[in-house]
């Protein structure tokens, strides 16, 4: 599997743009690109669980990079380790949510679990809505709405200062047009925002668990039996157990020590 070289490039950008805490910042991320060159080094050499341990020391660290993450599923995929791989590209996915190649290895593995469950349609309009808004990561959007405002409020200077007719007409309906554009980047970034903050979900990590009616006691009936690598949708929390709900439609209670949370 192709490993992500670059490291939390956009995030760079972002920060070039603004100016604020250069220095800072520049060796904040040359101590985590370091330590992402190991990890990629590392698995380089075919060492994946020596790679692993770089790129959770990254992740410890409190970075939240779609790279990191898609690498670090890559290297449990090659130690057989299917379902700390999902958990990973999954969380790769909620940074980079249009990225190919997270979706294409997150496939991949989700194929060889044993669960195999059929989604819920979702209606065309709602389809398409999410596609749309899920279509470019985070750290795209922020960047496209920076260079968008920051290149309309330049070109509405020129509007203002030039003496030309038709340099003013262009640069107005231009500056306009960026600005719009850039209030439009901000708008689809707040609601994929608001995508993940209202979809949490989990995935399973015991080998085989028994779903529940209720959290718990002896009058909670057994539903049915996941496996690990499993992805539900978390509903409700109630001490130790959980309310999920799979892609098709079930529901049922989970210990909350069988599942991680994306």
């Amino acid at each position: 599997m192709t490993l992500k070289i670059k490291y939390n490039m956009l995030r760079r950008i972002i920060y070039l743009l603004l100016l604020i805490g250069a220095p800072l910042l520049a060796f904040c991320d040359n101590g985590a690109a370091t330590l992402f060159k190991k990890g990629n080094g590392q698995y380089a050499k075919a060492q994946y669980k020596q790679a692993i341990t770089f790129y959770e020391k990254l992740i410890d660290g409190g970075y939240q990079s779609s790279a990191v993450f898609f690498n670090l599923g890559n290297a449990f995929y090659k130690t057989g380790d299917n379902t700390s791989a999902i958990l990973y590209y999954e969380k790769a996915h909620k940074l980079s949510p249009g990225d190919e190649d997270i979706r294409f290895n997150n496939q991949l593995v989700n194929s060889k679990i044993t669960d195999k469950l059929d989604e819920v349609p979702e209606f065309f309009i709602t389809k398409w809505w999410h596609g749309f808004i899920l279509g470019f990561s985070l750290n795209a959007l922020a960047v496209l709405s920076v260079l968008f405002l920051l290149t309309g409020s330049l070109v509405f200077i020129l509007y203002r200062f030039t003496n030309s007719v038709v340099v003013k007409k262009v640069s107005f309906y231009s500056a306009i047009l960026l600005l719009f554009f850039g209030l439009v980047t901000i708008f689809v970034a707040g609601r994929q925002a608001d995508y993940f903050d209202t979809h949490h979900q989990a995935i399973v990590f015991s080998s085989s668990v028994t779903i529940k009616s209720e959290p718990g006691g002896k009058a909670s009936k057994d539903l049915f039996v996941l496996h690990d690598g499993t992805k539900v949708d978390i509903l409700e929390h109630n001490n130790d157990w959980v309310k999920i709900k799979l892609p098709n439609g079930n529901e049922g209670w989970i210990g909350a020590t069988d599942i991680r949370e994306i």
